[in-house]
């Protein structure tokens, strides 16, 4: 069911239109068995594994709360982190290995073996819910919240729907005291959460659809022979179809949230805008990029104990979190970009004495701007890595950037790179400068309005006429 398709506009309004007239406790209830339905419409064989692994971390949490032993909090800790780890890696990694099995045996003589029969599906979410159970047991743990009383709650806390599939991850001290509380209706919420909606469906059918028309046709080799202005073209679009999807989705997840009186943080601040790699990062993807600082950064030694520390915790973070995505090389190489470039940026700042990163906001700074076209080009440079099949054809799409053959149809292309990805960039010059979280958040009622009503006229105009999953839901 995915974000995008009727099915999920009528289930979100079925699910809101029966949840309002209903008790909290009820309401609890009644989104616990809906959030099932929407991870069961997936594929209902893996109902089970999130069940389970919910329960276990539940009566987990409770355990480490009322044991009084360090040493059996300790032990319960690490057998909750094994298990949630050992459930994520066999089903995100299971296929990776049997694939590295297979060539190994080839190159020794042994071939058409039938390991391919023991390939596995992906669960949906599996990454998403995993490292929301995980940041859970560790607060119980840390004493910086207070374990579930309610399965039911807790339940609710892991699997809502709007969060499920891909995020924004929910960090327990924000969701689930909203899940354990009362939800008022409130007219202004309600309406802020059809216009996230419909922002969602902007970036993602509009933007995210139509550049991955340019991205998909040069990766996959129908412009020809790569040269430097095809592989331009490919990053470019890939650049703004990654972010248009994602933070799409995420637009839709928090906006049907709000429609369920939950608030969701977050996850995207104007990414291409940031002046740094650090800076980035604050604004990428945030769900992520706090958790791995919080739960793997900090806790490595994040920066307390030298410069030398503080490099080696930034590249395992990094690398790691490449890994996250897949197993795959490309995948390590472009966490290993990110970690090398983060170490670099650091180290040139405090050659240069600069202890604290300036602010610019001005749309006028020719010195922030120069910023931010470097950094979104070694940005775009390391989404090759991520977009790319394989190691071998990120190579030869860098390689191919010494072909400046030029083609005058490329113009045309470019255009229409730009009539699709520009209105994005538009959109958050307006976000980054008024410093709102909404579009148009401090405009009368009657504008937003006029705004929904030209977001849904766009939609039935522009839309890509392919079918075309949100990027992250493979992760």
């Amino acid at each position: 069911m995915l974000f995008d398709s009727v099915a999920y506009i009528f289930f979100l309004a079925l699910v809101v239109l029966i949840y309002w007239r209903l008790r909290r406790r009820a309401q609890n209830v009644f989104l616990l068995a809906a959030s099932y339905f929407f991870y069961g419409w997936w594929d209902k064989r893996f109902l089970l594994l999130m069940a389970t692994s919910t329960l276990a971390d539940y009566a987990i949490a409770r355990s480490i709360e009322r044991s009084e032993s360090q040493q059996k909090r300790k032990a319960l800790l690490i057998c909750s982190l094994v298990l949630n780890f050992s459930f994520l890696g066999f089903f995100k990694y299971f296929n990776f290995f049997i694939d590295s099995f297979s060539h190994v045996l080839n190159s020794v003589g042994m071939h058409n073996m039938p390991v391919t029969l023991l390939r596995i599906i992906l669960p949906p979410g599996i990454s998403f819910y995993t490292f929301q159970e995980v940041a859970y047991i560790v607060d119980v743990y840390k004493g910086r919240l207070e374990a579930s009383k309610s399965v039911l709650d807790y339940a609710l806390f892991i699997s809502l729907f709007p969060h499920l599939i891909a995020g924004p991850i929910q960090r327990p001290g924000h969701l689930l005291p909203q899940v354990q509380n009362s939800r008022r209706f409130r007219d202004s919420n309600f309406f802020d959460g059809i216009l996230l909606i419909l922002s969602g469906l902007f970036r993602k059918c509009i933007v995210a659809d139509n550049c991955a028309l340019l991205a998909n046709a040069v990766f996959a080799g129908q412009f020809g022979h790569p040269n430097l202005f095809t592989v331009l073209i490919g990053t470019y679009a890939f650049a703004w179809q990654i972010y248009g999807d994602f933070s799409g989705y995420s637009d839709i997840a928090r906006g049907s949230a709000q429609l369920l009186g939950f608030h969701f943080m977050v996850n995207f601040r104007q990414p291409y805008l940031a002046a740094s790699l650090q800076d980035f990062w604050r604004r990428w993807h945030i769900s992520l990029s706090t958790w791995l600082r919080d739960y793997l950064y900090i806790p490595l030694g994040g920066s307390r104990h030298g410069e030398r520390q503080t490099y080696r915790n930034l590249m395992i973070t990094m690398l790691l979190g490449g890994l996250w995505h897949g197993a795959n090389w490309t995948f390590v190489i472009w966490g290993a970009i990110h970690g090398g470039a983060l170490a670099i940026e650091r180290y040139a700042r405090s050659l240069l004495g600069l202890t604290k990163e300036a602010e610019e906001r001005s749309l006028f700074s020719m010195k922030t701007w120069a910023h931010r076209i470097v950094l979104f080009h070694v940005v775009c440079a390391a989404w090759i890595f991520f977009r790319a099949g394989s190691l071998a054809s990120a190579i030869e799409l860098f390689r191919a950037m010494g072909n400046l053959h030029w083609d005058p149809h490329y113009l045309i292309v470019f255009e229409f790179l730009a009539a699709f990805s520009l209105p994005l960039f538009l959109l958050d010059l307006g976000l980054e400068y008024s410093g709102q979280e909404y579009v148009f958040q401090q405009r009368s009622p009657a504008f937003r309005m006029a705004w929904a009503t030209a977001m849904i006229v766009l939609l039935a105009l522009f839309t890509a006429n392919q079918a075309s999953a949100f990027i992250y839901f493979q992760f």
